[in-house]
C-alpha cells in the first residue's frame, strides 16, 4: 500500500515538473525543425519569428569551410538556384565557427518564409549543403492577430480593433475610458470572463496607477515578467474596488504571433516585503528594530536616479515639503543622499539661502543614510541602504510601523554636477505604505530586458538661419519631455526651457560684427527659485553660472548679460517680467505624445507678468567661438547653441522665411509690450 502511494506521489511531481519545465520554455516563434546535419558538425533548430526573419537557437558549425553561407532558396532542394542572408551583424561574410549561439537572419529584399521551400547552411564552390531545414508546404509564418474590439460593459469603455503585436504586446487603437473608476486598471487574468483573481499590469507609460481619461487614444500595453499571451484569457479594464468589470476582450488559445523582442531578467531579491512601483522600479524593505532597511531596483539608464521618500502631504503625491532619498550609481559607488524639497526646481542659492530640491547638509540637516550595496547588471540598478525610523535630524520624517505612511517616488536624469534634474516618471496618487503588513507583501516581478536598441523618437530641431534677422524674444516655457529638450540636446532638464522667437530651444545662426538686441521675459523676482532666470551667454553648454564651483567659474567665459563688480563677481544685467508657456491642465507626462513641438506648443497658453522686457545688447566679434550658447544665469539646460558666423552660406533660406523670421520676431515684442 505505501509503495503503490509512493508511486502515485512520485508521479504526480514528475508532471507538476514536466508541466512547469514546458510553461517556462522561452517561446522563441513557430518551430520549422531542427537542422539535418550531414557535415561540418551543423545543428541547432529554426524558427519562424515573424514573415521575414528566422531564429537559430544553439546553433553549432565547425566553421571550417572557405566558402560557406546562409542560404535559401524556392527550389524542391538546396542547389545552387538561391540568395544568400546576412549573419547577425548584417554582412555576407564567409561563416565562421559557432558553438551553441542563437541568432535571428532576415530574409533580404523584403522576401517572406513563403517564398521559400528549404534554408541551409551551403557551400557555394562545392555546391554541397552541410545542414538544412524544409519550410512545409502549408506554413503560416507567426504575424500579428486582430482580435476584436473592447466589450463595452459601461464607464465609456471602448475600443477599436485589438491586434496581438507578439508574444509579450497587445495593441488596442481608438481607446476610450471616461477615468471615473476610483481603482481601475488593465487586468489580465485566466478563466471564462474577468474576475477579481486576475492581476494587474501597467498602462501604456508603466504606470500602475488608477487609470487616467483616454479619448480615441492609440495605445500599447506590454505584459510584465514572464508572462505572455500564451498564459491569459482575456484582458479587461476592471476596478478593483468595485471588482467590476467595465469593457473586456478574450484572448484566442495559442495565437499564431511572432515572439516578445524582450527577454526576461532574474527575480530581484527581496529583503522582506516587495511592491512594484513601476514597470521600471520595485521597492523592497524590512523593518529591524530601531531601524529600516530599504532596496530600490531600477531599470534604469547608467545617468539615472531612484528616489524614495515621504509625501509633502498625507493625501497626495506633493513634491513641496517632501522628505526623500536620491539613490544613483556614481561609478562603482552606490549613493543614497538624503533631500527635502521647498520648491520645484532644482537646488539654488537664493538671496543666500538654499531653496528647492535640496540635499539635508546644504539647509543645516543631517544625512543619515547608510548605503550597503550597490550594483548594476542588465541595465538594472539595485541599490540598498539603511536609515533610523525615527532619524535624528529633525527635518526628517519618521517611518511610522502603526499606521500607513505616505510615500511618494520618482525616476529622473542626475546632472552633469550630480545633482537630480526633473523626473521623467513619478506616480499619479500617493503610495499609502504599511511596512509591517501580515502576511508579507510581494507584487513584484522580473524585469524585461529589451533585446535590441530602441528608436529614440525626438522632435525636429528648430533653426533660424536668417541673415536679415536683428531682433528676437525670449520667453520660458516647458521643456517638453523626452522628445523636447533632452532628446534635441541629449542633456537631462529642469523642467522649463527658453523659447525664442515662440521656438523650443532653436539653434541660431548669428553674424560677427552685428548688433543684436533680445528682449527678455524670464522672471525678475530673485526670491523665487523657479521662475528667476537672467538671460547670458557663454561658451560651455550647461549653463547655471551662478551655481558653478570656483574652479568652472573661472574656466567659463560669458560673453553677454552679466557686469562685473569690483571684485570680479558677475551679476546679471538681463532679468526681465516673467512670460510663461503653461499646459492647459494636462498631465506632464503626457508631453512624449505629442508627435512634434509644433502640435506640443498649439497645447500650451501664454501667461505673462506686467512691465517692460530686460534688453540684451551685444555683438558678437572675432574672440567669439563659433559656438557658444545661451542661458539662465541660476539654472543649467534651458538654452542651447548659438552659431557665430562671418558670413550666411548662400541659398540656405528663402527671401520668404527671411521676411517670415523677422515679422515674427517683431510681432513677438509688440505682443508682449502690450501685455
Amino acid at each position: 500500500m505505501c509503495s503503490v502511494l509512493m508511486t502515485r506521489l512520485l508521479l504526480c511531481s514528475f508532471f507538476l515538473l514536466a508541466r512547469n519545465y514546458v510553461m517556462s520554455t522561452e517561446y522563441r516563434g513557430k518551430s520549422l525543425g531542427t537542422l539535418n546535419s550531414y557535415h561540418h558538425q551543423v545543428g541547432g533548430e529554426v524558427f519562424a519569428v515573424n514573415e521575414y526573419t528566422l531564429l537559430i537557437s544553439d546553433f553549432t558549425f565547425d566553421g571550417s569551410a572557405n566558402d560557406a553561407f546562409f542560404w535559401a532558396g524556392a527550389s524542391s532542394r538546396p542547389g545552387p538556384q538561391g540568395f544568400i542572408l546576412a549573419n547577425e551583424y548584417g554582412r555576407t561574410d564567409v561563416l565562421k565557427r559557432y558553438l551553441g549561439k542563437e541568432l535571428k537572419l532576415t530574409l533580404p529584399d523584403n522576401k517572406k518564409l513563403t517564398d521559400i521551400n528549404w534554408f541551409a547552411i551551403y557551400d557555394l564552390s562545392k555546391n554541397i549543403a552541410f545542414g538544412d531545414v524544409y519550410v512545409p508546404e502549408d506554413f503560416e509564418p507567426p504575424v500579428k492577430q486582430i482580435i476584436g474590439d473592447f466589450t463595452t460593459k459601461s464607464h465609456g469603455v471602448s475600443s477599436g480593433p485589438i491586434e496581438i503585436l507578439d508574444s509579450k504586446t497587445i495593441k488596442i487603437p481608438m481607446f476610450s475610458y471616461n477615468g471615473a473608476g476610483k481603482d481601475t486598471y488593465f487586468v489580465v487574468g485566466n478563466g471564462p470572463q474577468p474576475s477579481a483573481k486576475g492581476r494587474k499590469i501597467p498602462d501604456e507609460s508603466g504606470y500602475l496607477d488608477n487609470l487616467r481619461t483616454y479619448l480615441n487614444e492609440t495605445i500599447i500595453l506590454e505584459l510584465v515578467g514572464d508572462t505572455t499571451v500564451f498564459d491569459i484569457d482575456w484582458l479587461s479594464v476592471y476596478d478593483i474596488q468595485s471588482k467590476e468589470n467595465f469593457g473586456w476582450v478574450l484572448i484566442p488559445d495559442e495565437p499564431n504571433v511572432p515572439p516578445s523582442l524582450q527577454k526576461v531578467a532574474d527575480k530581484i531579491e527581496n529583503i522582506m516585503h516587495c511592491v512594484q512601483l513601476h514597470k521600471k522600479l520595485q521597492l523592497s524593505w524590512q523593518v529591524f528594530g530601531p531601524q529600516i532597511t530599504i532596496r530600490l531596483a531600477g531599470q534604469i539608464d547608467e545617468d539615472n536616479y531612484m528616489a524614495f521618500g515621504f509625501s509633502g502631504s498625507e493625501e497626495a503625491p506633493q513634491m513641496l515639503g517632501a522628505d526623500i532619498a536620491i539613490t544613483y550609481i556614481d561609478g562603482f559607488r552606490g549613493q543614497a543622499m538624503d533631500y527635502n524639497i521647498t520648491e520645484k526646481s532644482p537646488c539654488v542659492k537664493v538671496l543666500g539661502q538654499y531653496k528647492g530640491v535640496c540635499r539635508d547638509t546644504l539647509v543645516g540637516g543631517l544625512d543619515d543614510n547608510q548605503v550597503h550595496t550597490a550594483s548594476r547588471e542588465n541595465g538594472i540598478n539595485v541599490i540598498t541602504y539603511r536609515r533610523n525610523l525615527q532619524s535624528y535630524d529633525v527635518g526628517d520624517k519618521e517611518f511610522k510601523t502603526n499606521t500607513l505612511n505616505s510615500m511618494i517616488w520618482a525616476i529622473g536624469r542626475m546632472n552633469h554636477q550630480k545633482e537630480p534634474s526633473v523626473h521623467d516618471y513619478f506616480p499619479r496618487s500617493v503610495l499609502k505604505l504599511d511596512l509591517d503588513p501580515k502576511p508579507p507583501i510581494d507584487t513584484c516581478y522580473p524585469f524585461t530586458v529589451n533585446t535590441e536598441p530602441l528608436k529614440k523618437d525626438v522632435w525636429d530641431q528648430s533653426k533660424i538661419i536668417d541673415s536679415s534677422l536683428r531682433m528676437m524674444t525670449a520667453t520660458l516655457g516647458p521643456s517638453g519631455g523626452k522628445k523636447g529638450f533632452q532628446g534635441l540636446t541629449g542633456l537631462p532638464s529642469p523642467g522649463l526651457a527658453w523659447f525664442i522667437n515662440g521656438y523650443l530651444i532653436p539653434e541660431i545662426w548669428l553674424k560677427r560684427g552685428i548688433t543684436y538686441v533680445i528682449h527678455i521675459y524670464g522672471g525678475n523676482n530673485p526670491h523665487s527659485s523657479q521662475y528667476y532666470h537672467p538671460f547670458v551667454i557663454t561658451d560651455e553648454p550647461n549653463g547655471g553660472y551662478d551655481g558653478m564651483t570656483e574652479v568652472a567659474q573661472k574656466h567659463t567665459r560669458i560673453l553677454a548679460g552679466v557686469q562685473y563688480t569690483l571684485r570680479r563677481q558677475a551679476r546679471p544685467t538681463s532679468a526681465g517680467p516673467l512670460c510663461l508657456r503653461e499646459r492647459k491642465g494636462f498631465d506632464r507626462r503626457l508631453d512624449d505624445n505629442f508627435l512634434s513641438f509644433k502640435e506640443f506648443n498649439k497645447s500650451l497658453d501664454m501667461r505673462c507678468e506686467p512691465g517692460d522686457p530686460a534688453v540684451l545688447e551685444f555683438k558678437p566679434n572675432s574672440s567669439w567661438p563659433d559656438i557658444v550658447y545661451y542661458h539662465s544665469f541660476v539654472q543649467s539646460n534651458m538654452g542651447w547653441k548659438l552659431h557665430i558666423v562671418d558670413k550666411f552660406s548662400t541659398g540656405r533660406n528663402s527671401a520668404a522665411q527671411v521676411q517670415f523670421n523677422w515679422f515674427l520676431g517683431l510681432l513677438f515684442y509688440l505682443i508682449f509690450t502690450r501685455m
